[in-house]
């Protein structure tokens, strides 16, 4: 936990509300997104029991699983919910928009918005992982044969969850984890799992402190677990025998629809709590302004989008069990290079998240003292113009001469530190030298050059572009990590197979 999190949380258990960690929202939200309230029956694995599903307030449907334990039961839920998903994902390649590429020689086409699905929390994110996991390999024909959308609904499911873990992206959200971006409560990130009482602490009702609200969210009674898990007491006490009523009903017609239908309500009661949670929880969100860059990451989700409905339209197959040596690989630096880019995307666009980098050193706050615009470099083979400015700050600065520092301001400016002037009065005076951002000539534009007067925050967090890393190709790796098949061993003098070098005649002796 960082510094300014702890005391944040002190002061929200001080002022009885959650406190907040940003100033900007740092995720783009859907005028239209898809909400989904899972529920899964306890002791068995991924089994659906319910989900309450819809894209407004009083749009919520209810889908029911009677009989989680049944195969067929199971593939109609998916089959049902897969009615209501691959419309919502189809309504959004209706219109296309031009990106332009190769500095503006070409242009390439994407779907004009994205879909975006919420959950309450990280384990709804894993429940539906593992139910396209469980659905995207299946078939319309042959033994055990399931609904033609089935497969394709676990082939969308299964890249909604791969962009739920990468950083930045808002295609599939997790009500806690966005909420617990921007506030911090006084209780635990154990606690901050459970959405009623988080959202307790952020927007306690009146006369109530954020630890009160919290504590009656703890009530299974008034407030349900917020799903993919269902309470103890209500499993053993009134889901169990209503349950049980209506597979004993299956020779009565009336008896099975009255168990239905009382089936029906006790899911939609324990469901009805949490699909509100949602939407006041995106009520929250929305009321705070979007960060600079956070557009940017959202074409980064239609990109994928995109990308993804052409590999399906194209008859592509469904993604793997498994990633092959060279695809984790890529992965793995793929999702790296995002978490570096989000970190610092987030710093720029919001004073709180550099405020941080600020207590390590690596930021640091100063008003401009001195600048000279005109400054022109002529010791190389051409004069090139490198205005120079005086940043004085009080803060540490914790960086060395010949240092290059970016500003949030000017982002596409580098700033050398050039000196280093501790002052006794606790201040300490930086001059930087300034490159890029003021044009090829030997004069800056009006405002590419910081001027007196002006505070500028200088930190070492660049946004700049990071290249791609080398891989091999699949079929240049060595065998053990999926390339082409080993050679043959060939028995002969010296080898492990050569009793008369001791071999036993077992070749796999030789990797011992």
């Amino acid at each position: 936990m960082s510094t300014l999190r702890a005391l944040a949380k002190a002061q929200a258990v001080a002022a009885g509300v959650a406190q907040p960690v940003a100033t900007v929202r740092h995720l783009h939200l859907s005028d239209r997104p898809l909400v989904l309230v899972p529920l899964a029956m306890a002791g068995e694995a991924n089994a659906p029991l319910a989900a309450l599903v819809g894209t407004a307030p009083d749009q919520a449907r209810l889908l029911v699983v009677p009989q989680p334990r049944n195969r067929d039961q199971r593939f109609t839920f998916a089959a049902e919910l897969a009615a209501i998903v691959l419309p919502y994902l189809d309504s959004f390649r209706q219109v296309s928009e031009a990106v332009p590429v190769d500095r503006g020689r070409d242009v390439r086409y994407r779907y004009a918005d994205a879909p975006q699905l919420l959950v309450p929390n990280p384990a709804g994110v894993t429940f539906l992982r593992l139910l396209g996991r469980s659905t995207r390999f299946r078939r319309p024909d042959g033994e055990y044969p399931v609904h033609p959308s089935v497969p394709l609904l676990g082939r969308w499911l299964t890249f909604f969850a791969e962009r739920a873990e990468h950083p930045g992206s808002a295609a599939f959200v997790a009500m806690t984890e966005v909420l617990t971006l921007h506030w911090a409560t006084g209780q635990s990130a154990v606690e901050d799992l459970h959405l009623p009482a988080l959202l307790g602490w952020i927007d306690p009702p009146p006369g109530l402190t954020g630890a009160e609200a919290a504590a009656r969210a703890e009530d299974p009674q008034r407030c349900p677990p917020a799903g993919p898990a269902t309470d103890p007491d209500f499993d053993n006490h009134r889901l169990a025998p209503t349950m049980a009523a209506y597979a004993d009903a299956e020779d009565d017609p009336a008896a099975r629809a009255a168990a239905y239908a009382e089936l029906e309500r006790l899911l939609r009661d324990q469901l009805a709590p949490t699909w509100e949670l949602m939407w006041r929880g995106l009520g929250s969100l929305r009321a705070l302004p979007p960060g600079a860059r956070v557009a940017g990451r959202w074409d980064g989700d239609k990109d994928a989008f995109t990308g993804y409905a052409e590999h399906v339209d194209a008859g592509g197959g469904p993604q793997p069990r498994r990633d092959g040596a060279v695809g984790a690989a890529v992965r793995l630096h793929r999702l790296e290079r995002a978490l570096a880019s989000y970190a610092v995307q987030r710093a720029y666009d919001d004073p709180l998240v550099m405020a941080e980098h600020r207590l390590t050193g690596e930021a640091f706050v100063g008003d401009v003292t001195l600048a000279d615009p005109k400054r022109v470099d002529d010791t190389g083979k051409r004069p090139v113009l490198r205005p120079r400015i005086q940043v004085v700050t009080t803060e540490p600065v914790a960086v060395p001469v010949g240092a290059t520092l970016y500003s949030p301001a000017r982002p596409s400016q580098k700033a050398k530190v050039v000196f280093l002037t501790p002052g006794a009065d606790g201040k300490t005076e930086v001059v930087l030298e300034l490159s890029g951002g003021m044009g090829r000539g030997l004069t800056a534009p009006p405002g590419t050059v910081p001027e007196v007067g002006e505070r500028l925050c200088f930190t070492t967090l660049s946004d700049a572009f990071l290249p791609a890393g080398n891989f091999p190709a699949t079929e240049d790796t060595p065998w053990t990590h999926g390339g082409p098949p080993a050679a043959p061993a060939v028995d002969g003098p010296g080898s492990a197979g050569d009793p008369a070098e001791g071999g036993d005649g077992d070749p796999g002796e030789e990797w011992s």
